[in-house]
């Protein structure tokens, strides 16, 4: 309580524009409070890794279902040996190993890539 003949202090405006990291505070609570512009942050995120995990399937599943229509395609192929085994039996066992190690690593990183590049929207 004030006085009655005391002068109130000052009043100071505080904007949120003016602050260092407005920006990281906002999308930040935008996100948290899941408001329309977080929920469209969160569905852009989810879209791109959705995105990313089709492409890598697709590249994987053709490369495995290419093998089997050249096999058919080209019989002679089908018949060549290699370090002592059949062609088939080498890209059967022992191709696919080294194949999925790879999609595998370049799916986890680039999906790593994509949350960095969320936070790093959210923390902008």
């Amino acid at each position: 309580m004030t006085s009655p003949g005391a002068v109130p202090p000052a009043r100071e405006r505080v904007v949120l524009a003016k602050r260092r990291g407005a920006r990281m505070v906002r999308t930040r609570v935008e996100v948290q409070e899941q408001t329309e512009v977080g929920d469209a942050m969160i569905r852009g995120l989810v879209r791109a890794q959705l995105s990313l995990a089709l492409r890598v399937a697709a590249a994987v599943g053709l490369l495995f279902g290419v093998v089997p229509v050249v096999l058919l395609a080209f019989p002679d192929v089908a018949d060549a040996v290699v370090f002592g085994v059949r062609l088939p039996w080498l890209l059967a066992a022992i191709v696919p190993l080294p194949v999925l190690l790879g999609a595998g690593w370049f799916y986890i990183r680039a999906a790593e890539r994509n949350e960095q590049d969320f936070a790093d929207l959210v923390d902008d």
